[in-house]
């Protein structure tokens, strides 16, 4: 079939970013005999003029469109980003009969909801490689739906449970000349890297299970240094490994920095790490493989609070960690969650004091948990009256402490006053 895959999103936060989820869908819809044509809109000005002609010459049988962001998680002024997605598939609607498919994060997420907000017609949850193959096929035959993972049809609900493939090796990876080559040379994109799905951590805010599910799954290493070979060759050097928890496990994490390194590959990376349970041979071995730069995600700085996060780390390891990355020369940007369940101006005051204490480069602060469905932050904000039961968490909800959000404000923007390094 002719399919028109589409990447709506076009928001910088934090960076702008190549959409390489999407593209590995449309490396298993060409794997499968598919001609696929691919739409990147951040790398566009205007893209209405682009989707008339990808619409128009010739014209696609299906057309799937990833959504990544819902919202800028700001809770001060928070801005709903699907009004463009929703452009984006009334355009197609309006000039193509055919089937408009969503997936992505976002999507996955919230798989009811933003069919609805959209007026897409379907939608996959999770996995697209395979689930989207599945799904051409059956149409391509005219069968019915009722059997493909993670399928929701508007208006009918999930069709079938969803799956998670693994070992990831099963699904192949997207070729440099899918995207623009010129982006290469962009100071500002990072090419993004997974390695592996899945978190098993449960952190009580996160909505990682709802996208990648709760196993941890790889693709081997020999797979991921021979397409980083593939990028490179193309002239991609800046790498982000964007693996939920880089250092987990250990030892594929050493195997893959160890892989990287007798690759000569000459890259420069970052990536995200837990900051518990990191070695410093692990540390060596990623300073050696050319990691430049992590962020540190330790949340608080009170251990009553990472507890009732379900962090499994203790402050000791967090204050081992920034002191390890130190060591090796890899810059640390640190990550704060203010105003979360149980928090008080003491211990909002002995987190800042935490994250100062340990000199590190870059420190992100935010104020308020997004409340994200099926997590147990959910379940407390329902407890406590923050949100009702039925509330449809498409629009951003967040969580405060009650009574703390204008000092949390004010607070912060004293301690940001005179350290420049500190950032919204």
């Amino acid at each position: 079939m002719r399919v028109l895959l589409i990447s709506a999103n076009t928001e910088t936060i934090n960076m702008p970013t190549l959409p390489m989820g999407l593209g590995c869908v449309a490396a298993a819809l060409e794997e499968a005999g598919h001609a696929v044509r691919f739409l990147d809109l951040m790398a566009v000005g205007s893209w209405r003029r682009l989707l008339e002609d990808a619409l128009a010459d010739p014209a696609p049988e299906i057309i799937g469109i990833s959504i990544r962001n819902i919202d800028d998680q700001d809770s001060a002024n928070p801005r709903f980003l699907l009004e463009e997605a929703r452009s984006v598939v009334a355009h197609c609607k309006a000039n193509a009969r055919v089937p408009v498919v969503l997936g992505g994060a976002g999507n996955s997420i919230f798989p009811e909801s933003v069919l609805d907000y959209t007026g897409a017609d379907l939608g996959i949850q999770g996995e697209g490689e395979a689930a989207f193959v599945m799904l051409l096929e059956r149409l391509a035959a005219g069968k019915v739906l009722d059997d493909v993972p993670g399928l929701y049809i508007r208006g009918r609900g999930l069709q079938a449970p969803r799956i998670f493939e693994r070992p990831l090796d099963r699904l192949p990876l997207p070729a440099p000349d899918l995207f623009d080559a010129r982006l290469a040379d962009n100071p500002s994109y990072f090419l993004p890297v997974q390695t592996r799905r899945g978190c098993p951590l449960r952190c009580s805010y996160c909505s990682t299970p709802a996208i990648e599910g709760a196993l941890i799954r790889q693709r081997s290493a020999k797979a991921v240094v021979a397409s980083l070979a593939q990028w490179r060759a193309a002239g991609f050097r800046r790498i982000f490994f964007v693996d939920n928890v880089f250092n987990l496990p250990e030892g594929y994490a050493r195997a893959l920095c160890d892989r990287i390194t007798a690759a000569r590959l000459d890259i420069e990376w970052r990536g995200i790490i837990y900051p518990g349970r990191v070695s410093e041979a692990l540390v060596r071995a990623m300073a050696r493989a050319g990691c430049r730069d992590v962020s540190l995600g330790f949340e608080s700085g009170f251990q009553p609070i990472l507890d009732a996060m379900h962090k499994r780390f203790s402050l000791d390891e967090v204050r081992g960690t920034a002191r390890l990355l130190a060591d090796h020369g890899i810059g640390r940007m640190g990550f704060l969650l203010l105003g979360g369940p149980g928090e008080t101006r003491e211990t909002a005051v002995q987190s800042l004091t935490f994250a100062d204490s340990l000199e590190l480069e870059t420190v992100k602060l935010t104020v308020g948990l997004r409340i994200y469905p099926d997590t147990a932050l959910a379940r407390t904000a329902v407890r406590d009256g923050v949100i009702a039961p039925d509330t449809d968490l498409l629009q951003p909800h967040f969580y405060i402490s009650p009574g703390l959000e204008d000092w949390l404000r004010e607070t912060v923007r004293t301690w940001m006053a005179d350290r420049p390094h500190w950032l919204l």
